[in-house]
């Protein structure tokens, strides 16, 4: 009996430690150093919440760059990526169809979804893909919009981990501030 009460006890002091108190302190010291990141980073445009910064959204119409392709439809509750094999006839039909809308010179990431499904960048090379149409629908000079995609660019993080890349969602916010009709 001695040794269930004194496991029942540490259970209790681990549950508390681990379930409450950590959790607490992790989400109060980034909300203390870190509040946008530790509030969703969200972005608000015209006094509301138009998304996150970090979590894809679609966006289609000629009007607005195209984020990359989601196996979950951008869901967040269900994030995930296909799964399917690089030799599955569903993806290669996927990237077919893909294909045929960005072009023969459009790069993997226009073409094939993330590993999230809520990427919330594209490259800039997938960026300056549709800065053609973008700019016809907007009737703006194409150059204009190459010069937003290249402000737009975020370097490679500490200038040396990952890519470049672009924000769809700020890069589409920024094209309705100075674009809209």
């Amino acid at each position: 009996m001695r040794t269930t009460w004194t496991a029942l006890k540490l259970f209790i002091c681990l549950s508390a430690l681990t379930g409450l108190l950590y959790p607490l302190a992790v989400w109060g010291g980034a909300r203390l150093f870190l509040r946008a990141r530790a509030e969703g980073s969200m972005v608000e445009a015209g006094g509301r919440a138009a998304g996150s910064a970090l979590v894809g959204q679609n966006f289609s119409g000629a009007r607005y760059f195209h984020p990359r392709p989601s196996a979950v439809n951008y869901g967040a509750l269900p994030s995930g990526g296909s799964n399917l094999s690089p030799a599955s006839a569903a993806l290669e039909a996927a990237v077919k169809q893909r294909r045929a809308l960005y072009g023969a010179a459009a790069p993997a990431d226009m073409l094939t979804a993330s590993g999230s499904g809520l990427d919330p960048h594209i490259s800039p090379e997938a960026a300056r893909l549709q800065c053609a149409r973008v700019a016809k629908a907007r009737s703006a000079a194409e150059i204009d919009i190459m010069s937003l995609v290249d402000a737009m660019t975020e370097p490679r993080q500490g200038g040396f981990l990952g890519e470049a890349r672009v924000n769809v969602l700020l890069l589409n916010l920024e094209l309705d501030g100075k674009y809209s009709k």
